[in-house]
């Protein structure tokens, strides 16, 4: 087997490159997370050519991806649901169909057809749960209101996401018709409903026997991860649904907290491999093609995205320093933006042209958001100790 097809080799060229990049970031003050992309674009098919094998990148992307909204739904518990849904749901539906419209406009502009500026405007409406948790200290997490607000109106954005990846699941069946939408959206609240049942009766039976033994605890948890994303891929949803679906049920477990804690090195491991397979898998290719509408649609959304949302915000009462730091924290596209393009491109009603463009939108939301984020405002990955927060 050759050294590219190993995926043992892929990721220690992952790690070993990391080590090397993330030092010189630290040294020179820069964001780690633009530090993993860039280490994905030097090295994948159209840098080095160091991992050419799409199929390895894709894989290795998909696992990360599938652990990463694992435990982002470990923090979103349902009983938070109702009151999220309350305080924040008009704030998030009006900034969501500001950015949809922004996004479809975008699309026009360039001549896109009009399923693509549906698409474009889709990937626009959501910020990024993993860039939003990951630069947000555990601290103001749990203790302050930033924290509150932020997740909130992430919850209710992952939820409209959830919505369209199931509408589009649907459509990128070539055999596709109403039955298989009314399959598919049945599926949903019946893997729902199955894991709730499951955790309530069995599995919280067992983490409440055996609580002391935390290598147990760390089994189970990823045991109960991959059987709820292969079940949902069995019952024609995404593994990735599955997968947050899991973190969601589990929540509401007491356990959840003491699970999602343990499990940040493996959170931490998996968002190393996720950035990665971001920068590996953009084909340079096509960069002069979609530079100028990716640059267009970043910058709307890096511009946009604070200022909508801190006027909202202030609209409903908070504070204009809380209301501008939250709307920064999200002024960027999302990890669920590359799903739901991607069943785009699979239901043939996007083209390649413009999976790129928000592919490039999306890595430049990430890069320059995340210096924004990690230059001014407290974060575990700030380059000045002044603002650096676990």
């Amino acid at each position: 087997m050759q050294h590219s097809e190993s995926i043992i080799y892929v990721i220690f060229l992952i790690f070993g490159g990391t080590a090397i990049l993330s030092t010189l970031a630290l040294m020179t003050r820069q964001s780690l997370l633009v530090a993993y992309i860039a280490l994905g674009a030097l090295l994948g098919p159209w840098g080095l050519k160091l991992v050419k094998n799409s199929a390895i990148i894709k894989q290795t992307g998909d696992i990360g991806i599938i652990f990463l909204l694992f435990l982002l739904g470990l923090h979103l518990q349902p009983q938070n649901l109702l009151h999220s849904l309350r305080k924040m749901s008009w704030i998030t539906l009006a900034s969501s169909l500001i950015f949809f419209l922004m996004g479809y406009l975008v699309g026009h502009f360039f001549h896109y057809t009009l399923s693509e500026n549906v698409i474009i405007g889709i990937v626009t409406m959501f910020s990024s749960t993993i860039i939003g948790l990951k630069l947000l200290p555990t601290t103001i997490l749990h203790h302050q209101h930033t924290g509150e607000l932020m997740i909130s109106i992430l919850l209710l954005q992952d939820i409209i996401a959830i919505a369209a990846l199931l509408i589009l699941q649907g459509i990128s069946d070539r055999a596709f018709s109403f039955q298989d939408i009314g399959l598919i959206v049945t599926a949903f609240p019946l893997l729902l409903i199955l894991g709730y049942l499951f955790e309530r009766f069995i599995l919280n039976k067992l983490l409440q026997r055996f609580d002391q033994i935390h290598e147990f605890i760390f089994i189970v948890s990823i045991a109960w991860c991959l059987s709820l994303a292969q079940l949902s891929h069995v019952m024609g949803l995404t593994e990735e649904i599955g997968a947050f679906i899991a973190g969601v049920v589990l929540a509401s477990n007491p356990i959840s907290l003491y699970v999602a804690e343990n499990l940040k090195p493996l959170r931490d491991f998996f968002l190393v491999i996720f950035f990665f397979t971001i920068g590996a898998s953009f084909n340079f290719d096509y960069l002069p093609e979609v530079i100028w509408p990716a640059i267009l649609l970043a910058s709307i959304v890096l511009l946009f995205k604070p200022i909508i949302f801190g006027w909202l915000l202030r609209q409903s009462g908070e504070r204009k320093k809380i209301s501008w730091e939250i709307g920064v924290r999200l002024g960027q596209m999302s990890e669920f933006s590359l799903l739901v393009i991607y069943l785009g491109l699979q239901a043939n009603i996007v083209g390649l042209r413009a999976t790129y463009v928000v592919q490039a939108a999306m890595i430049l939301t990430f890069i320059v958001s995340s210096y924004w984020v990690t230059l001014r405002y407290p974060t575990p990955l700030a380059p000045y100790d002044k603002l650096r927060r676990d």
